[in-house]
């Protein structure tokens, strides 16, 4: 019975955009629309599946918005570029399609005249296997070859803190959140020092407007967030192949549950992940207004919590289910990507940008994340930090 009420209630609201009631009215709320963004940033996560026939709508969205933005812009792409196990050998069987996927994506990026920086992924490191350093260095290579004008970062799969100066005021500080849970060969670095890093980084700048991007969420109300749907629960093994219609009921609860309790490595639950996000987050509400952004969980969802601002922005080329409510602010399984707006009165503006079926665009929430200019006085580092990008 809670399976079937629970399995109702999800019909209700599946795929359909959630927002909390104190953010109903936010269509009536819109930046200045005499004003033109000093930056903008798309936060694209998880584009490994993309079309490659020329048909994809997110990469028709994101060639919309890169030409609509001009150089005054940064495609952040949030890792998993490549799918299902990042780029292989050059003699590997699966080497054509990886290639392709990759070049597809690679091509819409081309001809964009901004800033471009790519990420990595678990599953551009061979899905967190012994081996996966190995295809971290072979994409990144790879890239740099295809798009020598992006940046891979941070470089040589480190963990970061790396920093790149988007605008005069607006800092982008990336992280490689993969290595903190990867399994295998990594660079060798001492596990916490990458967060007193990050600390004294992100004291130093509290002048700017700093957004953190890195692969995995903080927060999420979906499967990687230990969510999961009523069917998964009678129908377990959809969770790793949808059509997988072997029903397992009472039994096909327990993965659900290890998944939540105990979790896989890729999973909040699972114990390097959760250290490294108990460290992460103690470092971060320690800054009103920061902006931390993620992909990794197929689908969008932002939240407002201690003051700072949580995205997921996974769903680049696939969708997976996403729970309303919670402390989620809004939450959509949907394709698309979010954008903020940054603007010179010190204004940063959150817009969650999908293909619609008519192929416009639809914007279906937006959100002002910093309502004004900057006051805090900058805040001299006595701490040495050795990987930010100077002059970039």
């Amino acid at each position: 019975m809670w399976l079937l009420l629970r399995y109702w209630q999800e019909r209700q609201y599946r795929r359909r955009p959630y927002v909390a009631p104190v953010r109903n009215d936010w269509l009536l709320h819109q930046p200045d629309a005499t004003k033109a963004p000093q930056h903008r940033v798309a936060l694209l996560g998880d584009p490994g599946a993309v079309a490659t026939d020329g048909t994809d709508p997110i990469l028709q969205l994101l060639a919309d918005w890169q030409q609509e933005t001009g150089p005054a812009g940064t495609v952040v792409i949030l890792g998993d570029n490549v799918y299902p196990v990042g780029l292989p050998a050059s003699d590997s069987p699966g080497r054509p399609a990886a290639e392709k996927r990759l070049n597809t994506l690679l091509d819409v990026l081309r001809t964009f005249p901004g800033r471009v920086v790519f990420l990595s992924g678990n599953h551009d490191w061979n899905k967190g296997r012994a081996d996966g350093y190995a295809y971290l260095l072979r994409q990144e290579a790879y890239i740099a070859e295809q798009l020598p004008s992006a940046l891979y970062l941070p470089p040589g799969g480190v963990p970061g803190p790396v920093t790149v100066q988007l605008s005069d005021d607006v800092l982008l500080v990336v992280l490689n959140t993969q290595w903190w849970v990867q399994n295998g060969a990594r660079p060798a670095s001492d596990s916490k020092e990458p967060f007193r890093q990050l600390q004294q980084l992100l004291n130093a700048n509290r002048h700017q407007r700093v957004l953190v991007a890195g692969h995995h969420p903080l927060y999420s109300n979906a499967l990687h967030g230990g969510k999961f749907t009523a069917k998964q629960h009678v129908f377990p093994l959809t969770t790793v192949y949808k059509r997988a219609y072997l029903p397992l009921p009472l039994v096909g609860s327990l993965l659900p549950l290890y998944r939540k309790v105990v979790g896989a490595a890729e999973d909040m639950a699972h114990p390097r992940y959760r250290k490294m996000r108990r460290r992460l987050l103690r470092v971060l509400h320690e800054f009103p207004n920061i902006i931390y952004a993620a992909g990794h969980d197929h689908n969008l969802q932002y939240f407002h919590r201690y003051g700072g601002h949580y995205l997921v922005s996974g769903a680049g080329s696939k969708t997976a289910f996403v729970q309303k409510g919670g402390n989620a602010t809004f939450v959509h399984e949907h394709k698309g990507f979010f954008s903020i707006d940054f603007y010179e009165n010190g204004e940063a503006w959150l817009r969650t940008l999908e293909p619609s079926t008519d192929e416009n665009t639809s914007e279906v929430f937006r959100q002002r994340l910093l309502p004004g200019p900057v006051v805090a006085s900058p805040v001299v580092s006595t701490g040495l930090i050795n990987e930010s990008i100077a002059g970039v």
